[in-house]
């Protein structure tokens, strides 16, 4: 994002509406979670588990569950979904020792593996499916499912109600913080849906691709694809979002943002290195939580040496 980009995307006169009308299905849907035992993905300082549990729709979903051993309660990290189409115990290149500190969520969204039936998500796809209409968008049960995922984490006795995070470099947190109540902290990098239709426009990168070849094919539905998006920016959520945050991107970039959010946000420039940017989310989550020291992979510790 350039430090020039102001969105110019239009707040529906609906939004509130809308989400209400997701926010009322969702709570009239059992959670009904299935809990099993994973001893494949077991430590000797955690307990792993597959959880599955429904959406609206009704949708069955599916997310691993890493439980510290130990008393608790523990404080929780959710590692929201991201564009892609397998889901991990816990996020590629971070430290699996970190199943011992914190009770780590990683829910499937419909479509991904292990969520994939009846639908399973095609990538690229996912980011245009039914998006003629926010009714029948993908991402209205996707960011429902964010928001479900923070309710099976807050069914387990072993979560420390005043620590859990919500965590993945997309707009995901953003959007769940501000509609579900339980997130206490966030990492973000809205880089999804804010102002999506401006970015698609300079770009040839996906997801957002995925827009103009949409576009491309149904040149005459612009003002409708338009419209669906802008249910979705992450701008029209940020007066709704009261908690710690740290946003990746430029800071001029992401003002209209952080100068919406009720609760304080701190917006970080991206070093271009995975090991720098990684170091610095993980030491602010860490801090957040209450830790001196953040924990770390092998790898990032020799290279801080």
């Amino acid at each position: 994002m350039a430090d020039a980009f102001r969105p110019t995307t239009a707040r529906p006169g609906d939004f509130d509406a809308y989400w209400g009308r997701v926010l009322q299905e969702l709570d009239g849907t059992p959670l009904a979670p299935e809990v099993e035992e994973l001893p494949l993905r077991e430590t000797a300082f955690c307990t792993a588990y597959t959880v599955r549990y429904t959406g609206i729709g009704p949708y069955r979903l599916f997310g691993y569950l890493s439980v510290p051993k130990g008393e608790g309660p523990f404080p929780a990290i959710i590692s929201l979904p991201g564009y892609q189409s397998v889901v991990e115990v816990i996020p590629q290149g971070e430290a699996n020792e970190k199943r011992g500190r914190y009770l780590v969520f990683s829910p499937a969204a419909r479509g991904q593996r292990n969520a994939d039936r009846p639908y399973a998500a095609p990538f690229p796809g996912i980011f245009t499916e039914g998006i003629e209409d926010p009714e029948g968008y993908l991402f209205r049960g996707i960011v429902a499912d964010c928001c479900r995922a923070v309710d099976c984490v807050l069914s387990r006795p072993e979560v420390d109600r005043s620590r859990v995070a919500g965590v993945v470099l997309n707009d995901l947190p953003l959007l769940t913080a501000a509609l579900r109540s339980g997130l206490t902290h966030l990492i973000a990098s809205p880089s999804f849906f804010y102002g999506a239709m401006d970015r698609a426009a300079r770009t040839e990168e996906y997801p957002l691709e995925e827009i103009n070849d949409y576009l491309r094919v149904h040149p005459d539905r612009r003002e409708a694809v338009a419209r669906t998006l802008s249910y979705f920016d992450p701008l029209f959520f940020a007066p709704s979002v009261r908690v710690p945050a740290l946003l990746w991107g430029t800071p001029a970039a992401l003002a209209p943002i952080t100068g919406a959010m009720q609760g304080p946000a701190e917006v970080r420039e991206s070093a271009h290195s995975s090991y720098k940017d990684g170091l610095y989310r993980e030491e602010w989550l860490s801090r957040q939580m209450g830790f001196e020291e953040a924990i770390l992979p092998a790898h990032w510790q020799k290279k801080g040496v």
